[in-house]
């Protein structure tokens, strides 16, 4: 039975990762803050600055596979993850790590699917590509790279935050003008399973299959809840007409169409 390790297993993605991959795999997994429903011996407070104790971990779960959704601090992430692979450099691990659409934000003009090179204008979009580059460098192909949009859930604040603004009658700010991906917590679970199941290798873009601009898909959401009365503020994105895309897409066929999803797949699921 695989051992998988998941790093930041309290948070949204986490969480879902864990109560998917519990069933027929020996799933551990750390946290921060909030425990985890994993059992007592099988759940590690860390934080992304403890490097000595990272280590500890990993000499006494010695998994085959470890999970990263951490968040934090920019450089002690970084710093995290280069320590991380140097552990594990000379052993059979792999790392999926779990990026973002954000390395692509330095141009809008077009989606972007796991061929095009990485340009990246803010600091968590530069971030995340200088740990995926050095991850894939130190690791080889034993760094799996899963980039991922905006991820919702039944708890998630995105939603909770639509939920908060009904109650307290403001308005929500959306593009009218820019083209999403999204994408749900149990959804990329199920995605992330089957990689691990089929040894999958190199750069995945899990998202939304099909276009959707951010403020349709918020007034799919507010449908869903029974709202009559729109709460939601159009405005266009960089204050420009033009259709902007903060969106990824894939070209590769090794998931399969079972297990691609839509946006409409995505509300529906959130709401069952």
């Amino acid at each position: 039975m695989k051992k998988i390790l998941v790093l930041g297993a309290s948070g949204l993605v986490g969480r879902a990762l864990i109560d998917e991959l519990v069933e027929g795999l020996d799933v551990y997994g750390t946290y921060t803050s909030n425990v985890t429903s994993l059992p007592h011996d099988k759940q590690f407070s860390l934080e992304v600055q403890h490097i000595d104790k990272m280590r500890e971990l990993m000499d006494t779960v010695k998994p085959d596979v470890v999970i990263s959704c951490l968040r934090g601090d920019y450089d002690h992430q970084l710093t995290f993850h280069e320590e991380l692979a140097k552990s594990i450099k000379n052993q059979h691990t792999k790392v999926y790590y779990f990026s973002t659409t954000n390395v692509f934000d330095g141009d809008f003009s077009r989606p972007y699917t796991e061929a095009d090179t990485p340009i990246a204008e803010s600091e968590y979009g530069k971030f995340k590509m200088k740990c995926e580059s050095m991850l894939q460098e130190m690791l080889g192909e034993r760094a799996i790279t899963i980039r991922i949009p905006m991820i919702w859930g039944k708890n998630s604040p995105r939603l909770n935050q639509i939920k908060e603004s009904l109650k307290d009658e403001k308005v929500i700010e959306v593009f009218s003008n820019l083209v999403c991906n999204h994408h749900l917590d149990v959804l990329l679970a199920k995605q992330v399973r089957f990689m691990i199941e089929n040894d999958v290798k190199g750069v995945f873009h899990l998202a939304s299959i099909d276009r959707m601009m951010q403020s349709q898909f918020y007034e799919q959401i507010l449908h869903q809840l029974g709202v009559e009365k729109s709460i939601l503020e159009p405005r266009f994105f960089l204050d420009k007409e033009d259709v902007a895309y903060f969106q990824i897409e894939s070209n590769r066929e090794d998931i399969p169409r079972v297990l691609r999803y839509t946006n409409s797949d995505i509300i529906s699921s959130l709401f069952q």
